[in-house]
Parts: structure tokens; C-alpha cells; sequence
């Protein structure tokens, strides 16, 4: 099919891929919040709070976590993308 070889169609289609999971990921890395609370959040105690005990579950809990899944998934295709196969 137009003279390439399999090798050539997955590394485009890794290409592609690849392509996709980094503009998600800064998607998601913008969306987050910040984690910087300074010193009124250590003097507070903000991690025995509510919030604190349910950030998993939470949306904030789940963007981390495919932040999480994603960076995984773009080192894996990075690493596979710089394999001459």
C-alpha cells in the first residue's frame, strides 16, 4: 500500500498518537491547580480537612491521576518511537 512498509505505518501511527497524548497532557497540566499553598495552608492544616481526605475522588483527584496515566503513556511511545525497527 503506497510503498510503505509496515514498520513506516506504525511509527506513523505512533507518530500521530504520540502527537495527541502531548496535547492532552498539557491540556491537563494547565487544568490543574496549584499546589502551593505557603505558609497559611502548613499552619492550617489543610491535608485533615474534608477536601483533604476526599481529593481522590474528587475531580481535581482524577485529573492527577490520568495526568498520571498519560505521562506513562507518552514516555513508553517516546522510547518506542526512538527504536529503529
Amino acid at each position: 500500500m503506497f510503498g510503505m512498509s509496515w514498520a513506516d505505518t506504525i511509527r506513523v501511527l505512533l507518530m500521530g498518537i504520540f502527537i495527541i497524548v502531548c496535547v492532552i497532557l498539557t491540556v491537563l497540566v494547565l487544568m490543574q491547580e496549584s499546589k502551593q499553598n505557603g505558609l497559611s495552608g502548613a499552619i492550617s492544616g489543610a491535608a485533615d480537612s474534608y477536601w483533604g481526605k476526599n481529593k481522590g475522588r474528587s475531580m481535581e483527584g482524577k485529573l492527577v491521576a490520568f495526568t498520571k496515566v498519560l505521562a506513562v503513556a507518552f514516555v513508553v511511545i517516546a522510547v518506542i518511537l526512538n527504536i529503529n525497527f
